[in-house]
């Protein structure tokens, strides 16, 4: 099935919270946020958001539509404010129907790559698996993410826990890989 890959515009604001809350229902362990929670944010917010994600020179929301235009998938990048030197991938979602190998999932992921590699001069790029999110785990493999031996609470709960991983071809360097987690051990 046709689809195109492109960053989100700064009015799409109510197309980004419709796909949101469709990615928070249908998958609500792959994201930190609550359905309930998120439904909660006023316009203003979403107005904010879309802006900041489609101008932004280190952040950005990638949208992936079908040949009539429709909103199938999302996944965002932008820095993490608590840990220097790292940008993180989040927020990825394709709905059910455009699931599977000839899906837009891996270009999302690769375009979310893409603008982190031009428009940061961070070291690391992460993103995080929850635990029983198997499926997911494959796929970011396949894609050339490995584990860092990172493990962080879950947010909603943190009785479980995200696998961090790390994409080692991020910042491709002569000599050893180095783990993007000094404090985990380091991967194969």
């Amino acid at each position: 099935m046709p689809y195109a890959i492109r960053r989100l515009a700064a009015t799409e604001y109510r197309e980004l919270r419709t796909i949101r809350l469709e990615a928070l229902r249908d998958s609500p362990t792959a994201f930190s946020s609550s359905h309930a929670d998120t439904a909660a944010l006023p316009e203003d917010a979403w107005q904010r958001q879309a802006a900041v994600e489609a101008t932004s020179e280190e952040s950005a929301t990638f949208i992936a539509l079908d040949a009539a235009g429709n909103w199938i998938g999302i996944a965002g990048v932008g820095p993490l404010p608590d840990i220097p030197d790292h940008v993180h991938i989040h927020s990825v979602y394709v709905s059910p129907h455009h699931r599977g190998p000839a899906g837009p999932a891996a270009d999302l992921v690769r375009a979310s790559i893409r603008h982190a590699q031009e428009h940061t001069d961070v070291r690391w790029l992460t993103l995080g698996v929850h635990e029983g999110n198997g499926r997911a785990l494959a796929f970011y493999r396949r894609l050339g993410f490995q584990p860092t031996g990172k493990l962080v609470p879950y947010g909603p709960n943190p009785s479980e826990q995200l696998l961090i991983l790390g994409y080692p071809d991020f910042r491709p360097t002569p000599g050893p890989r180095t783990n993007p987690c000094p404090t985990a051990p380091a991967s194969a």
